[in-house]
């Protein structure tokens, strides 16, 4: 008889490994079973939709029980501040203020009056001060009005142009017949107003009141100075000028012995009428005559 085959080593049992399982036998077309048993196809992948935002819910806190403090309250609201504090600790009012300067003497807060002022210190001399001055400054003004309104007046002459205006009328108390007194507003220099005394006046009218700026006056017969001697001259004229309302203003005008046009600043307002009077005359003797040739009266333009 022969041998016996050899059998395998048997296997160890940290190296065993299990035996595959046997394969299951293929499913047979139309076997129920198998149909049951078979696997299922995955779903398709749907959209997602966001999710919708929670509100986190309160955390509720302990109340804190509220601190025993002793101390001196506050001024402003009345917290009780722990000894030490220099401002309160919760709206930080000063709790020790500085103490307040004693009043200032009433003499020391009349002048300058922008001083800062504190309380209860001549506040009632302080007034009485400030309304004497706020008098004084008023009667003041009251007084210096026709000054103040003299250099108004002057400083818009000086500012404007002059001009001429003549007057409507002129009424004369005495002169010659061959020189009456119209000839000295007519404009030329070879004809004058020839008045017989001392104290003859003229008046001239003029058709509304004006502001009478300057008076050219030229004196004597003529402009010329070789006939300028020929007749007696006046170096004085009283000037008096009558206003709308009837109030009459004096000037004196001083001549001088020369021929030719001599200018006067007047600086008269609302004058109406104007009367001049020869004083002072010159040369005057028998057969001879007060000569003004002529006279021109300028208004503001």
């Amino acid at each position: 008889m022969g041998a016996p085959p050899a059998l395998p080593p048997a296997a160890s049992p940290a190296t065993a490994r299990p035996a595959a399982a046997p394969a299951p036998p293929p499913a047979r077309a139309g076997d129920p079973a198998a149909t049951a048993e078979a696997p299922t196809a995955p779903a398709p992948i749907q959209p997602v939709r966001p999710a919708k935002a929670v509100a986190p819910r309160p955390v509720v806190r302990p109340v804190e029980a509220p601190d025993e403090v002793v101390g001196a309250p506050c001024p402003s609201c009345g917290t009780p501040n722990p000894p030490g504090r220099r401002f309160c600790r919760r709206c930080a009012t000063p709790l020790n203020p500085a103490a307040k300067p004693e009043a200032l003497p009433w003499w020391r807060t009349v002048w300058p009056f922008r001083r800062r002022v504190r309380a209860s210190s001549g506040g009632a001399v302080r007034l009485l001060v400030i309304l004497a001055v706020v008098v004084a400054l008023c009667a003041g003004a009251f007084l210096l009005l026709p000054a103040g309104r003299a250099l108004f007046e002057d400083t818009r002459d000086k500012l404007g142009k002059a001009k001429p205006i003549t007057p409507v009328s002129v009424e004369a108390s005495a002169a010659s017949p061959r020189h009456p007194a119209k000839n000295a507003t007519d404009g030329l220099s070879n004809t004058y107003w020839g008045a017989p005394t001392e104290g003859a006046s003229v008046t001239y009218t003029f058709r509304q009141p004006f502001r009478l700026v300057d008076l050219i006056i030229t004196n004597g017969p003529s402009r010329n100075p070789e006939v300028y001697t020929s007749e007696a001259r006046a170096l004085r004229i009283d000037l008096e000028v009558t206003t709308a309302d009837g109030e009459r203003q004096h000037k004196e005008l001083d001549l001088s012995d020369k021929p030719g046009p001599q200018t006067i600043h007047t600086a008269l307002s609302d004058v109406k009428t104007v009367r001049l009077v020869l004083r002072e005359p010159v040369d005057l003797s028998s057969g001879r005559r007060l000569a003004l040739a002529e006279l021109e009266f300028f208004q503001r333009g």
